[in-house]
């Protein structure tokens, strides 16, 4: 994932490149009817192990750096936020 992001222009900050930050999670879902989860079955809720990242990216770059992370993510559906910071 990350390495999607930065090629896609992420994680630039300054001079420096391959920003981030992560932290070990536990993420929980429950595919309804009709979906093909990576992990587990639909209609029994799942608990796995995942990581959070977080990185930055300039506004004009959103669209190549979100269709990166749809690209590479695992996930049917993956879940993120974008954040415009002031």
């Amino acid at each position: 994932m990350r390495d999607a992001l930065f090629e896609a222009g992420a994680g630039r900050i300054g001079e420096y490149e391959r920003c981030s930050w992560y932290t070990v999670g536990t993420g929980t879902f429950l595919g309804g009817p009709g979906t093909s989860p990576a992990r587990g079955e639909s209609g029994r809720e799942q608990r796995v192990s995942e990581l959070r990242l977080e990185t930055v990216f300039p506004a004009e770059r959103q669209d190549e750096v979100v269709a990166a992370l749809r690209r590479a993510h695992p996930y049917e559906e993956p879940a993120f936020d974008i954040y415009e910071l002031l």
